[in-house]
């Protein structure tokens, strides 16, 4: 999702954030006061993937304007749900937030019970931003196009296997609807993060992975896998001779990966302001726009209040997306 729809979001974002997120209040003097300690920020995934190499960068400008160190902590496993569980439980202080991402508002629908709730757990923070997802291959598979990957699947049936960077995720879910919408039989082989794909993918220990753009854009352009189409409603601008599956005739293969910061529920608004500040300062810095732009990211920035609005969009049409398709846990 893009700034554009992000205005659209706001429109019931209020309403939103005082039915889905709540915010109590917190003494004036929080506002002086907050940080006076390093702040931490959870990646509920292990190190390499976007949602670290976001996190960094990221941590890296914001912590000028609040003149505290930021620490990134990397808690993978479980698809995710092991970080997020953790930031939920912990003090609502402002002091730890999560890089939630994409399965971030899958989980609550996808297993049983849910894990937690997005609502009623977290405070948003702020969105950072959304990147395309793109299906690679290694090489040595024998398609270049959306057409010729579903003929190969179909004339050698479970022969193709894809990686995924944990159940729940991005990846495994534009894999199911691949499965579905293109009726072909191709293995599910669940990983524990993206950063332990990338080696195997290039040693064709596995075929295929719907990859964030930004992790795999470098392997893209020096030839070292093949990027067949992105699972998007428009081409990616750092791949533009990159047809999406719209274009390749199926139309319903729209997987939009976006990570945001949350903090646990009840951290007070003054902190979330400060957060909040800092953040959005650090997204309109010349070299983060640079570094994050060549990585294929759209930033997104904005209010706690436009973050509600997303999730709560987000949540709903993740939650029919699993039930239509009928996609559950392996």
């Amino acid at each position: 999702m893009r700034t554009l729809d992000l205005k659209r979001c706001c429109g019931y974002a209020a309403v939103a954030m005082g039915a889905v997120f709540s915010l109590p209040a917190t003494p004036a003097r929080a506002v002086d006061t907050f940080p006076q300690r390093p702040i931490t920020i959870v990646v509920p995934f292990p190190a390499g993937g976007t949602p670290d190499i976001i996190a960094r960068v990221l941590a890296e400008k914001a912590r000028a304007s609040l003149h505290q160190a930021i620490l990134v902590d990397n808690k993978g496993g479980a698809g995710g749900n092991i970080g997020v569980q953790y930031v939920s439980r912990t003090n609502p202080d402002g002091y730890t937030l999560v890089m939630c991402a994409y399965s971030c508002a899958v989980a609550p629908s996808l297993y049983k019970p849910a894990p937690y709730s997005i609502a009623k757990d977290f405070a948003p923070v702020m969105l950072v931003g959304t990147v395309p997802s793109v299906l690679v291959v290694n090489p040595k598979v024998p398609a270049r196009n959306v057409a010729q990957l579903v003929d190969y699947a179909k004339t050698h049936p479970g022969k193709l296997n894809a990686a995924s960077s944990g159940i729940g995720g991005s990846a495994h879910i534009a894999l199911e609807l691949l499965k579905r919408e293109a009726k072909v039989d191709i293995a599910h082989i669940p990983y524990k993060g993206a950063g332990q794909v990338a080696g195997d993918l290039l040693g064709g220990q596995v075929d295929m992975y719907f990859d964030n753009l930004p992790a795999s854009l470098a392997n893209i352009k020096q030839g070292r896998l093949v990027a067949i189409a992105v699972a998007g409603k428009h081409r990616a601008k750092a791949i533009p001779d990159v047809p999406t599956f719209a274009e390749a005739g199926y139309p319903k293969m729209v997987v939009n990966p976006w990570f945001g910061l949350l903090a646990p529920a009840g951290t007070p608004p003054a902190a979330i302001g400060k957060l909040n500040t800092a953040f959005n300062n650090a997204l309109q810095d010349p070299e983060v726009k640079q570094r994050l732009a060549r990585l294929g990211v759209d930033l997104a920035g904005g209010t706690p209040e436009a973050l509600a609005g997303f999730l709560q969009q987000e949540t709903h049409n993740i939650a029919e997306l699993i039930k239509q398709n009928h996609i559950t846990v392996e």
